[in-house]
């Protein structure tokens, strides 16, 4: 029986550690990152993988510093090491030591989109399609050979949780039927194409802030692209407002782009780059909870067209 060491942290990978669970695999060992403050109140929370791999009863493993702390996973003598949005780069010491190597369930159809945020950066970007990746782990950040793809649409309406869901099923299998080629030796690694590679760094607090300038399909991505986290925002009367959700409003305004130019009951509608507008329907004010715009506008009578929002 081969033995498996599963590394991973997020949600994104708790469907693939459960299918890999239903296998004939050993899974000998769960790596997975410290638990973490979350929360207004700081409250320690483990990683979703620790959660399910102690539901199944496995031993789980959380270095702080992969880098140093690698040997013990190596005491585990796994023929395979399987990561999965883990979160840390491995060593090459630990990329060395099974047998049939190291390899990555990857988000994206590689060599785009590289890096910790590809299912953000496919949406930002207005993409119709990815998909998942399974590579073999190098010391170069998601440059490995390909080993299998597989693809997936992106319909005008996913968000970031939508498509996450979708993404993290399509590894979960992508995986399963990859690896008994791994193990029979009859695989066919693909090298990536350098100058195709693109990238998708983490997510930094100034590239949420909605540029009203730009067109009213690009800030639509932009909207969608942050949701469910860390969300959208934009500025009012000097305050954050996180915008949960909005839909494109195709008729042609006049006016400055963030100004508002249509409030109703149900929404608000704030002018974009193009002329054209995206209509509010779900924000969070600042020291509030997430609402409808409706209930929203229904808390304040200082909104009127003319208003400009943003910077």
């Amino acid at each position: 029986m081969k033995r498996i060491v599963f590394m991973g942290t997020p949600d994104f990978s708790v469907p693939i550690l459960k299918t890999l669970l239903q296998t004939d695999y050993e899974i000998v060992l769960v790596v997975t990152q410290p638990d973490r403050p979350k929360g207004r109140k700081k409250v320690l929370t483990p990683p979703p993988v620790k959660v399910a791999a102690e539901e199944a009863g496995l031993p789980v493993y959380q270095p702080e510093k992969l880098k140093t702390d690698y040997q013990y996973i190596l005491d585990f003598e796994p023929d395979l090491i399987i990561t999965a949005a883990y979160g840390q780069l491995l060593p090459s010491e630990l990329l060395k030591g099974p047998r049939y190597g190291c390899i990555n369930v990857h988000a994206s159809l590689l060599p785009e989109l590289r890096g910790g945020a590809p299912i953000h950066y496919a949406i930002l970007q207005g993409k119709q399609e990815t998909g998942v990746t399974i590579m073999y782990m190098v010391d170069k950040l998601d440059a490995g050979d390909m080993l299998a793809q597989d693809k997936v649409t992106i319909e005008e309406a996913d968000h970031v949780g939508t498509l996450h869901d979708k993404l993290s099923a399509l590894g979960a299998q992508l995986l399963i039927e990859t690896l008994p080629s791994i193990f029979a030796g009859t695989v066919n690694p693909v090298k990536q194409s350098e100058a195709q590679a693109t990238f998708a760094p983490n997510i930094q607090r100034g590239e949420e802030q909605i540029d009203w300038t730009k067109d009213h399909t690009s800030i639509y991505n932009h909207i969608r692209g942050l949701c469910p986290w860390p969300v959208a925002y934009t500025v009012l009367n000097g305050h954050t407002l996180k915008v949960w959700w909005g839909e494109k409003d195709t008729k042609s305004y006049s006016g400055q782009p963030g100004e508002i130019v249509d409030v109703n009951e149900e929404s608000l509608t704030i002018l974009c780059g193009d002329g054209k507008g995206i209509r509010l329907t779900e924000v969070q004010p600042a020291g509030k909870k997430r609402m409808s715009a409706g209930d929203f506008l229904r808390g304040t009578t200082e909104l009127t067209t003319g208003m400009k929002i943003g910077d």
